[in-house]
């Protein structure tokens, strides 16, 4: 046996939710609760306004959303088979949404000190995936600022 999955369990690999992702490639920051009304089993599009909540300085909301996003991501995990353990690899893109709602739930817990809380989702984001925590830290903007353009929005083109 090779990897870190010693005890042999399958990985759990969500679907992925085209629809989710064309509507939020259609709409801007405001709209997510559009998004999230329209696809209420979403774990990620609960995930994305609990994220803009809390850059918004909104922590209980942002912690109440990111609760909903917790659920629907359980559902879908027991959907495709998870039972209660084992890896959901952040590698495999449709798990991101429960990831990143465990995430912002954990965050959300922290900010109201339910400090077992915040253990529980630490384990068990451990449990689903070792590099998930680092990957969403690694991928986040700080709360409340816009990140830079790409360089290449910079560049003139054309004739002098």
């Amino acid at each position: 046996m090779t990897g870190d999955n010693l005890l042999n369990r399958p990985e759990t690999l969500l679907p992925a939710e085209v629809e989710v992702l064309e509507a939020l490639s259609r709409t801007g920051r405001p709209d997510l609760a559009r998004v999230v009304a329209a696809h209420p089993t979403s774990s990620l599009a609960w995930a994305l306004l609990a994220d803009k909540a809390y850059a918004d300085g909104g922590i209980l909301e942002s912690y109440a959303f990111a609760r909903v996003g917790y659920h629907r991501g359980l559902d879908a995990l027991r959907k495709a088979g998870w039972k209660g353990h084992g890896s959901v690899p952040w590698s495999h893109e449709p798990n991101r949404g429960v990831l990143r709602a465990l995430f912002a739930l954990r965050r959300g817990a922290a900010d109201i000190g339910e400090t077992d809380e915040v253990e529980r989702l630490s384990a068990f984001l451990a449990d689903a995936d070792p590099t998930a925590v680092a990957q969403i830290i690694a991928a986040a903007v700080s709360p409340g600022s816009d990140p830079a353009p790409p360089t290449e929005a910079f560049v003139i083109r054309g004739e002098d």
